[in-house]
C-alpha cells in the first residue's frame, strides 16, 4: 500500500513537472528521477526495518516461549521432588508405625508371660488349697516333708550311681593294668596254672 502510494506521488509529480516544463529550455526529468529513486530506496529500507522488527519480535516470542516451557519444566522438577519428598515422610511413617506395632506385641507378648506366670500361680494355690480341703491341714505338711524326703532320695540314688560308674571305671583300669602286664611278662604263669598278680596275691 505505501508502495503504491509512492508510484501516485511519482505519477502526480511527473505530470506536474511536464506542465512546469513545457516553456522552460532546462528539463526535470532527471532531478525527478533521481528523487523518486531515493524515496523508493527509503520505502524499501522502511520495509526491510519493519521486517527486522517482526523478525526480532518472533525471536522475542520464541524466547517467551522456551522461558515458559523451562518455567514449566522447572515446575514439574519442583512438583517431582515434592511428591518424592512426601513419598519418603510417608515411609518413614510406615516404617514408625511398624516399629509401633512390633512394639505394642512385645509389650502384648510380655504381658502374655506375665499372665502365664500368674496363671501357675494361681494353679499352685488352688492345688494347695485343693490338698487342704481333701487332707486338712497336717497331711499337707506330711505330703511336704514327704517330698523333700522324696527328693533326697533321688539325689541319693543319683550318688550311688555315681558310685556305680566310678567302679565300673577302675574296673577297666583293672582290666587294662593286667592286658599290659600280661604283654610284658609273657604267658609262662599261665602255662603253669598260675594266676597271681604283683598287685593282688592270689594262687588257683
Amino acid at each position: 500500500m505505501a508502495l503504491e502510494n509512492l508510484q501516485a506521488c511519482d505519477t502526480a509529480d511527473e505530470q506536474l513537472s511536464g506542465a512546469q516544463g513545457m516553456g522552460s529550455k532546462r528539463g526535470r526529468g532527471k532531478p525527478r528521477e533521481g528523487e523518486r529513486e531515493r524515496r523508493r530506496e527509503i520505502q524499501r529500507e522502511s520495509e526491510r526495518e519493519r521486517e527486522r522488527e517482526r523478525e526480532r519480535e518472533r525471536e522475542r516470542e520464541r524466547e517467551r516461549e522456551r522461558e515458559r516451557e523451562r518455567e514449566q519444566e522447572r515446575g514439574e522438577r519442583e512438583r517431582e521432588r515434592e511428591r518424592e519428598r512426601e513419598e519418603r515422610e510417608r515411609e518413614r511413617e510406615r516404617e514408625r508405625e511398624r516399629e509401633r506395632e512390633r512394639e505394642r506385641e512385645r509389650e502384648r507378648e510380655r504381658e502374655r508371660k506375665k499372665e502365664r506366670e500368674r496363671e501357675r500361680v494361681r494353679e499352685r494355690k488352688r492345688e494347695e488349697e485343693e490338698e487342704k480341703k481333701k487332707s486338712g491341714n497336717g497331711n499337707l505338711q506330711w505330703r511336704t516333708k514327704e517330698r523333700k524326703r522324696e527328693r533326697e532320695r533321688e539325689r541319693e540314688r543319683e550318688r550311688e550311681r555315681e558310685r556305680e560308674r566310678e567302679r565300673e571305671r577302675e574296673r577297666e583300669r583293672e582290666s587294662m593294668r593286667r592286658k599290659a602286664w600280661r604283654k610284658r611278662e609273657g604267658t609262662s604263669s599261665m602255662r603253669q596254672g598260675i594266676d597271681t598278680w604283683p598287685w593282688d596275691i592270689r594262687s588257683t
